[in-house]
């Protein structure tokens, strides 16, 4: 069985029972802040599973997307050195909502494995809590297996929690025997007797931690089995590296770099460590998230650099990583679409991450190999604990890699204080959530005392004769506000859209008999919970009070604009730059919007037109913005784009703004176009890797700049006694004239230095000899960092050996420069005497072993640093000598 065969098989068969067969959420679990990635297939239930949400059907199926690389679930060390980690993987999962329970999951689970996978019962073990009869008795009594066949295990094994408080209960495993050729009959043997199918029983709730169990009072199911670990039973091979969706990652692998997989235990892990990478790299990035130096991209920009680095150490001397990664979408695509429609995305990101790591890595090993200084010699030549960690944490230089060189050059590593950096480092990088807000208790009891509220805002800007069902204060649940007090409201019908989606929340008016509230804004702390934000201005709000809420409609006009303008620009973007300059977040308001976008380099003039051009062409056209609701599937089916990072129910909203244009959204928009009236891009600029942020405005804000522009223009040819389209070659030839005289200025401070430096003839009171070295140390009368550098070269030509060291002040800085001849560089560093001249006017910088400048402080210290270069560089010689 191939392994999307498998999936296929899973999941038809929990159609057949009633299942809904619900599609992979997001590997970036938005709706958790707790989480970094999703690592298991019950993360996207577990607003059902906490009964913070209500699901149309009580049971459902999927094969999840998970990654395990952070937290408790953090494998990467293993990952290639054992036959089943990975950083990516997927779960198989079914589950029940308060429907079936254990007898059913385990009957449905055995006959699923033996019935439709055709594996053989008799190797086939099942692992229960140790205090959990009933599991047990079902495994016997209806299942049929032997009472030695059934293990009972304790907390740590078959006792699963979803955290210190929450839904949690026993577990049963599901086991396979592999056989004598796999090691002793011993069910602790984990290469023969391995899991397979996790079988969850959430039947408790723990309300504080250490609390007790308290019996829920709707049990369900949550049961996860990879399917990497099913494929390598049923294709029959002993790894999971070795079945037909990672086998041939491999495989690619050792043809690059030119070797056989199988023959060199150290390069299989090497190999086995490209194929998992790779395949987390494109499914990361086909969800946008791009390597960078923080969260999730710090988390794969490190996985990434460290499969480099392992092609590296294979004898891989060119980029290479991308081929294997686009080998992913080629295996993968079918089941997983997204991976085809960012193809070209996943191969540009993946092939200049690793050359700007190659480029990295080299300096790296360039520094370890003439970087002495580094070297304490006082502690036996070790290198530094916190630089190893440097060169690791930067450079993906791994604690081995500098034994290898050290070993190789005579100096080791301190590892204690490795260890310490290292440390201190996963202390800085603990996932400190998401940063969205916690949904606080108030919201969740308000949303279960009152239900869902209903959003009317579709179809109008005010409703009258809704009831207020909740009231927040302070954090805590209250049955009235008075004036002056700031409060979150609930109703149960509401016109006010709640910030989503990158939309702005409405503000307005909730008022009533006596009470009024001005809403500064709407939020949605629980998927169907809206809750209005504001302060009461007069009267008292009563919970249970019949009011009339209503939307500022000017305000809500704008952010109609904006949102609708957003698609048109999404639309535009995908056509000037290409598919891959995808959504990666925006911000729609009522002043201006935001976007943010999958691309690798500013936009061109050229560009900016091009894109402002074809969403005014839109505007222009006045098309009709068409909405309608539908199921996943049906939206898939009809083009329409979706936002990998959203979470989306069973029935979604499509938006039609345009022929070309069809988006998931669930924001407000203008009712044609033409409302629009203009689109005018503000600016364009990078906000991480692979990531650009553009700022535009529509309508009267899109006009104003206009006029500023062009009032701006206006001043501009006055001041240049010209007309305002002759602005640019008249500029143009300001420009030159300047380049020019700055030219012409730098070459008379040239001659003024060198007319004050003067022929020594390798002589001269500033030249001395010490230690056989000449040593030439002066003051120069302009510090330009520029004219320092070609008076070095001059003076470094006249002594023929030695060390040369200027000063000077430019624009009010002191600067310095030294600079060696070949044949000294290896005993005087130009750096390291650079920095004990800076000290003495507190300069700051750096350069080559040849070459080095520093700049700042306090001038008036120059004379004492040049004085000091004597006494610096003999003081040098003597400790070498």
């Amino acid at each position: 069985m191939k392994t999307a065969q498998i999936r296929r098989t899973f999941l038809d068969y929990f159609a057949r029972h009633d299942h809904e067969i619900v599609p992979s959420s997001s590997l970036v679990p938005r709706s958790d802040p707790t989480l970094m990635f999703t690592n298991a297939g019950m993360v996207q239930f577990k607003d059902a599973f906490l009964g913070l949400e209500s699901r149309r059907r009580p049971r459902a199926a999927g094969s999840q997307k998970c990654i395990r690389i952070s937290g408790k679930h953090n494998d990467l060390e293993n990952v290639g050195r054992t036959s089943r980690h990975h950083t990516f993987f997927e779960m198989l999962g079914n589950f029940s909502f308060g429907d079936y329970f254990k007898r059913e999951a385990i009957l449905r689970a055995w006959d699923l494995l033996a019935a439709g996978y055709g594996l053989p019962p008799d190797r086939l073990l099942a692992t229960v809590f140790e205090e959990d009869d009933e599991a047990a008795g079902i495994w016997i009594a209806d299942i049929g297996l032997p009472e030695s066949r059934v293990l009972r295990r304790g907390t740590a094994d078959n006792f699963w929690a979803m955290g210190e408080t929450g839904p949690c209960g026993p577990c049963s495993e599901i086991l396979i025997d592999r056989g004598e050729a796999y090691g002793p009959a011993d069910p602790d043997n984990g290469e023969r007797f391995f899991e397979m199918w996790n079988l969850v029983f959430m039947q408790y709730e723990r309300r504080e931690p250490g609390g007790p169990l308290l019996p829920l009072p709707r049990p369900s199911i949550d049961t996860g089995m990879g399917l990497e670990r099913l494929a390598s039973v049923l294709q029959g091979v002993d790894s999971n590296y070795d079945i037909d969706v990672l086998r041939p990652l491999i495989d690619r692998a050792a043809a690059i770099a030119g070797q056989r997989y199988g023959s060199v235990p150290d390069d299989d892990v090497s190999m086995r460590v490209i194929a998992d990478h790779a395949r987390m790299a494109a499914f990361l990035i086909a969800e946008g998230v791009f390597p960078d130096k923080s969260g999730r991209e710090y988390v794969l920009r490190r996985v990434m650099r460290r499969a480099v680095r392992h092609g590296h150490r294979l004898g891989i001397p060119r980029p290479f990583l991308h081929e294997v990664a686009l080998d992913v979408v080629d295996l993968m695509a079918a089941d997983y679409p997204e991976l085809a429609e960012r193809r070209a995305l996943i191969g540009e990101v993946v092939q200049q991450e690793e050359i700007r790591f190659r480029a990295t890595l080299e300096r790296g090993l360039d520094l370890l190999a003439s970087n002495d200084r580094w070297i304490d010699d006082a502690a036996g030549r070790r290198l530094p604990g916190d630089v190893a960690f440097r060169l690791y944490d930067t450079c993906g230089f791994p604690l081995d890699l500098v034994d290898v060189i050290g070993a190789e050059q005579g100096f080791g590593v301190d590892r204690d204080g490795f260890d310490r950096a290292m440390e201190a480092q996963r202390e800085r990088s603990v996932w400190r959530g998401s940063g969205e807000r916690k949904v606080a208790a108030a919201f969740q009891d308000m949303r279960g005392a009152a239900g869902p509220t209903a959003f009317v805002g579709y179809e109008t800007d005010e409703a009258a004769g809704v009831r207020v069902v909740g009231i927040v204060r302070d954090g805590e649940r209250v049955a009235e506000a008075r004036e002056g007090e700031v409060v979150a409201v609930a109703i149960d019908r509401t016109p006010f859209h709640g910030e989503a989606g990158g939309q702005v929340g409405d503000a307005g008016i909730i008022e009533g008999p006596g009470v009024s509230v001005a809403v500064e804004g709407a939020s949605r702390p629980l998927p169907d919970l809206i809750v209005h934000s504001g302060r009461v201005v007069s009267g008292t709000l009563r919970e249970g009070a019949v009011v009339r809420a209503a939307v500022d409609s000017g305000r809500r006009a704008a952010i109609r604009r904006n949102h609708t303008a957003t698609h048109l620009l999404h639309r535009a973007l995908r056509e000037v730059l290409g598919p891959h300059a995808a959504q990666k977040g925006s911000l729609v308001a009522h002043d201006r919007l935001r976007f943010d976008y999958s691309h690798f380099a500013p936009l061109s003039p050229e560009e900016i037109r091009r894109i402002e051009e074809l969403v005014n062409r839109e505007i222009v056209a006045n098309h009709g913005v068409t909405t309608e609701v539908t199921g996943m599937e049906d939206a898939r089916r009809a083009g329409a784009v979706a936002i990998f990072e959203e979470k989306y129910g069973e029935s979604v909203r499509m938006v039609r703004v345009s022929p070309a244009s069809l988006e998931l959204c669930g924001g407000i928009h203008a009712a044609r176009t033409g409302d629009i009236g203009l689109f005018k891009v503000l600016s364009d600029g990078a906000v991480a890797a692979g990531v650009r942020r553009i700022e535009a405005a529509t309508g009267p804000a899109a006009v104003e700049h206009v006029l500023g522009i062009e009032s701006a223009l206006a001043s501009t040819a006055d001041l240049l006694r010209a007309a305002p389209m002759d602005v640019p070659e008249r500029v143009r030839r300001l420009l030159a004239r300047e380049k020019e005289a700055e030219r012409e200025i730098a070459d008379l401070r040239r001659r003024l230095a060198g007319a004050a430096v003067g022929p020594r003839d390798g002589g001269g009171r500033d030249v001395r000899v010490i230690a056989g070295v000449k040593v030439a140390a002066r003051l120069v009368p302009v510090g330009d960092p520029a004219v320092l550098r070609d008076v070095a070269d001059r003076l470094r030509q006249e002594i023929g050996s030695g060390l040369v060291a200027l000063a000077g002040v430019h624009d009010g800085k002191a600067n310095i420069l030294v600079a060696t001849t070949p044949d000294v560089r290896d005993r005087l560093r130009a750096g390291d005497i650079l920095r004990e001249i800076a000290a003495v006017v507190g300069a700051r910088g750096g350069g080559k072993p040849d070459i080095a400048q520093a700049g700042g402080g306090d001038p008036r210290k120059l004379d004492e640093a040049i004085e000091r270069v004597y006494s610096i560089v003999a003081a040098r010689l003597e400790r070498d000598a």
